[in-house]
């Protein structure tokens, strides 16, 4: 079963303490996508200026990742530079140029509109909506924000969150939100508004999942070296509905392994800039991990 990504592609250039890399592949979109391709095809939809790297096309294109949906408009992809400092949980922003972004609006091509797992990721809240419009009679509709949008067009974002199905935010964001600093409680608040499942992401503090009556604590993988946190939670999100589309399992029981799912592909992305871990990621690693984590839960 495919899963559709809309969201963003760019070129980044960051820093770290153990670190750069400059101009390479990024975006919610990329990163939500490759590990979303880890279970099943992918449909993009995106945009991306004159500059952007064909090799990164036919990088996504080898993923079975559908580029139909993906603009190429006149001008410059959305680029972004950032640094980390020994807190790998806080991105410091450098330069944010929206370039051929600034003026995007998802269409969704005809093949796509009847895809039955769809993600929504860190985009304006209003083109998150601009998707529903197009779509027909998902399965389910998972969605990420960001605090920029919470502060900036916070009732858009609640409208949003009203019409999905499942909520990603990370911890601050969560916070900010809902205006209380008890996660439990942020979530509670979303749910009472119609989603049927909020999950928090903690970065190295793991995650939780809760819905009106469970709630679920996974940790992060423990790991000796980060080296680059950039697009780990959309990745995170990648694996998450990647899974649940390839098992068409959206119990609770399975939603918990879709969270273990996503958190393994993260602890891969961290382990390099861009998708360069990803990119090297064999299905027997990955699997070698997933098992790995469970007998870490495990008592």
């Amino acid at each position: 079963m495919s899963v559709l990504i809309v969201g963003s592609v760019a070129l980044d250039s960051v820093k770290t303490p153990l670190g750069e890399a400059n101009n390479v592949l990024g975006g919610s979109a990329v990163y939500a996508s490759y590990a979303a391709s880890f279970y099943g095809p992918v449909k993009l939809v995106g945009v991306i200026g004159e500059d952007f790297p064909q090799e990164h096309i036919e990088l996504l294109k080898s993923r079975s990742i559908d580029l139909e949906g993906l603009q190429v408009r006149k001008g410059k992809t959305f680029y972004w530079s950032g640094y980390y400092e020994l807190d790998m949980n806080q991105a410091h922003s450098l330069c944010t140029e929206l370039n051929v972004f600034s003026c995007f609006h998802p269409h969704i091509p005809k093949s796509y509109r009847k895809t039955k797992y769809i993600f929504l990721a860190n985009i304006d809240p209003e083109l998150q909506m601009e998707v529903l419009t197009q779509v027909e009679k998902p399965d389910l509709v998972v969605a990420d924000t960001m605090n920029y949008w919470i502060m900036n067009k916070h009732d858009a974002v609640w409208k949003i969150l009203k019409a999905v199905d499942i909520v990603l935010l990370n911890d601050a964001e969560a916070r900010q939100l809902c205006g209380t600093a008890n996660l439990v409680k942020a979530a509670k608040k979303v749910i009472a508004t119609g989603p049927k499942v909020v999950i928090i992401k903690k970065g190295e503090h793991g995650s939780l999942m809760i819905t009106d009556s469970t709630t679920f604590a996974a940790p992060a993988y423990p790991l000796e070296t980060i080296y680059d946190p950039t697009g780990a939670g959309d990745t995170f999100a990648g694996g998450f509905i990647g899974y649940l589309a390839a098992t068409k399992d959206l119990s609770e029981k399975n939603l918990r392994k879709a969270v273990i799912i996503g958190s393994t592909l993260a602890s891969f992305n961290v382990e390099d800039f861009s998708l360069g871990r990803l990119i090297r990621l064999t299905q027997s690693e990955l699997t070698e991990r997933y098992k790995a984590f469970r007998k870490l839960v495990r008592f």
